[in-house]
Order: C-alpha cells, then sequence, then structure tokens
C-alpha cells in the first residue's frame, strides 16, 4: 500500500502549510464574513455556501502570526474536520493557496520536540515540496486547542 499522500498546499506569510486534500470540500475567494459578537479573536465570522453556514477561522491568527489584510490571493478554503464523533464544518482563510501536492507520509518526520517554532501537539507531520518544507498540521487537535500553534514569537511574515 501507498504511502504517497495528496496534500492541499497554502501559504501564510513565508511558511508552507499542507492540508489533507480528503478534508478539504471546496475553495472560494476571500469574502468578508459576517461578523459574531463575542467570538474568540481567530473566528472572523460565518459564511453562506448555498444554504450551509460555515464559521470562519483566521488560520493566522489561530498560529499566532501577525494579522494581514486580505490581498486579491486571500482565499477562504472550506473543510470537514472530524472532531471526536462528529464532523465540524470551518472556513479557514489562507493568504493563498498554492496546489495539490504529494507528500510522502513513510518520509514525514515528526514535528521537533525541542527548540522548534511550532507546538509539536499540532503536527503531523513536516513534509518536503522540492527545497521547501511543508508544515502538516492535525487538524482536529488544531481546531481543539486554545493556544496558538506558534510556540515562541512570531517572525515578521
Amino acid at each position: 500500500m501507498s504511502s504517497v499522500w495528496q496534500y492541499l498546499t497554502l501559504g501564510l506569510g513565508r511558511e508552507t502549510f499542507g492540508i489533507d486534500i480528503e478534508n478539504v470540500q471546496e475553495i472560494l475567494d476571500y469574502r468578508v464574513p459576517a461578523s459574531l459578537p463575542q467570538a474568540p479573536a481567530f473566528l472572523v465570522g460565518m459564511i453562506d455556501v448555498r444554504g450551509q453556514s460555515y464559521p470562519v477561522v483566521d488560520l493566522r491568527t489561530k498560529l499566532g502570526l501577525p494579522p494581514e489584510v486580505p490581498t486579491p490571493a486571500t482565499r477562504i478554503i472550506l473543510l470537514n474536520i472530524p472532531v471526536q464523533e462528529r464532523t465540524m464544518r470551518v472556513g479557514f482563510v489562507a493568504d493563498r493557496v498554492f496546489e495539490v501536492t504529494e507528500l510522502d507520509r513513510a518520509e514525514m518526520e515528526a514535528a521537533p520536540e525541542v527548540g522548534g517554532r511550532w507546538r509539536s501537539s499540532y503536527i503531523a507531520g513536516i513534509g518536503r515540496r522540492g527545497d521547501a518544507f511543508v508544515v502538516v498540521f492535525d487538524l482536529a487537535r488544531l481546531m481543539a486547542g486554545d493556544e496558538p500553534a506558534l510556540a515562541g514569537p512570531a517572525l515578521a511574515a
């Protein structure tokens, strides 16, 4: 059985992230979500997609990165994330979406436990796309956690 898996790669600042393609439902051009009073800072609002409501998470804020003004490249990635016994529908705001790429799970490295920038519990693995690293998040843990994924101070993006 092949250990090669497909991931949607996206960018936030200079960082490249991967999301298991099985969780991706759709990619939308950015639109301003309807705001939700007293929502956590990372939850920027709700959007309606063909009669379905999606909470929209600013992935930069959720990860502890500095906020950015949306650009024409900004996208909302609609996801279905299994969390415990249910599926969470959510939209992630990303600076840009690159492509669907294959990463070999057998060659993925574990998150560094010491001295790394990212909380290892939120990372499913670190793969390579050419010369670049792709940080693949464990989406269920990322959405369940309250702490930003960035363990140290954010670098300028």
